[in-house]
């Protein structure tokens, strides 16, 4: 499951969900927590926090929070009543407003769009887009519909867990909403397709702030832009040249700048920051 979130009326993240654990909090990933942290100060209080845990929600005799929840398709429906039943055991006070939906040439149903404006907060189970589909992605449209614009993901190895790279704890930091994500693309003579990538400075710069700003709050010392305007010159030099006026003018941490993230930033301990690809 995916949790979109427009906690405090900022349309931000977009994170991945974790588990509750026993003391009955809501977990998720770093990309949450700050949002988090001062949505949870106006209900209850200052909570002591860390980065990997989302406070929103706490049994302490508070009513029921609307969420929004789109189950999506194929595991999505099992994955979704799995978490309803944990979040049941664990006395999570959560109230699900259910939209299921399939039709991707109606796209994201008005009374979806509704509840998740009100609420603040969804759920969202994968949905398949078929190849040779006309119709836009619901993910696509979920983004740009609510400016959803910073994909947060923190990779970390688990305690125990043999992997192929060990001590990884790095925060990958993707912009949502343009490059290739924008889906514009047209046959300009029959048998040649021509796919555009927009790069604007306008979103680059915001993408770049947020995840400097994401560094400084969570301790991380160095931001890495993977880029590859080694090719694309004009498009990713943007991005790059706008990474490094807010590393600049922000003067938080160092902007690193690499075009095989493969190699180079599985062992960083800091922050990856994406434009689209």
């Amino acid at each position: 499951m995916v949790l979109l979130t427009r906690l405090g009326g900022v349309p931000r993240l977009l994170g991945r969900v974790g588990a509750v654990n026993g003391s009955r909090w809501i977990h998720g990933t770093a990309a949450l927590a700050q949002q988090g942290a001062a949505y949870n100060e106006r209900l209850f209080g200052h909570v002591e926090t860390s980065v990997n845990t989302f406070p929103i929600l706490h049994t302490g005799g508070v009513h029921p929070v609307p969420v929004t929840l789109m189950p999506g398709e194929g595991i999505g429906l099992e994955v979704a009543n799995s978490m309803i039943r944990v979040f049941e055991a664990a006395d999570v006070p959560v109230e699900f407003e259910r939209f299921e939906f399939t039709d991707l040439d109606e796209g994201v149903p008005d009374a979806v769009v509704a509840s998740f404006r009100k609420n603040g907060v969804a759920l969202k189970g994968p949905f398949n887009t078929p190849v040779k589909s006309k119709s836009k992605s619901i993910n696509i449209i979920l983004r740009t519909t609510f400016d959803l614009f910073a994909n947060v993901v923190h990779c970390k190895n688990i305690p125990g867990v043999e992997t192929r790279h060990p001590g990884v704890d790095v925060v990958v930091i993707r912009e949502n909403t343009e490059g290739e994500y924008s889906g514009l693309e047209h046959e300009t003579v029959p048998g040649v397709v021509e796919s555009l990538k927009i790069i604007s400075r306008e979103k680059s710069i915001r993408i770049a702030e947020y995840a400097f700003q994401y560094a400084e709050r969570n301790n991380r010392k160095k931001v890495t832009a993977v880029h590859k305007a080694n090719i694309m010159k004009q498009s990713d030099g943007l991005f790059l040249q706008c990474c490094r006026e807010v590393g600049q003018k922000l003067r938080a941490g160092s902007v690193v700048s690499c075009t095989n993230p493969v190699e180079s930033c599985h062992s960083l301990l800091g922050c990856c920051e994406v434009p689209v690809h």
